[in-house]
């Protein structure tokens, strides 16, 4: 199956056939994800997420029975809570991906007639 272009919108959505259904190519989100956690790393005006990775990557030495959390999972959680996660389909653009996800695991769905 040769590949189709991508579902079009402000972030282009892949759907490729695999062998028990159908594999979204959003490497389009995941760019602009990273592009959310390094603006969130060097943010001017907070140096907070920035000192956070530094701990992350220079750990001191917990106590035994320490149960303040990791300063990894502190770190993952901000950043979690600033980069982007969804994806924005406009219009036809969810009608074209929904063809293609039944395209790939071979579903056919009628089209509806249009009012007269």
């Amino acid at each position: 199956m040769s590949e189709q272009p991508p579902v079009t919108g402000p972030i282009p959505i892949y759907v490729k056939r695999t062998p028990g259904g159908a594999a979204l190519d959003m490497s389009a989100l995941t760019a602009h994800v990273i592009s959310d956690v390094i603006d969130a790393l060097i943010d001017p005006e907070s140096t907070d997420l920035w000192d956070l990775l530094q701990a992350v990557a220079n750990p001191p030495a917990r106590a035994e029975g320490d149960t303040d959390p990791l300063d990894r999972e502190q770190l993952e959680t901000a950043l979690t809570a600033r980069a982007s996660s969804r994806v924005p389909l406009y219009g036809p653009a969810v009608t074209r991906l929904a063809e293609r996800l039944l395209a790939a695991v071979r579903i056919a769905v009628p089209k509806q007639r249009r009012a007269s």
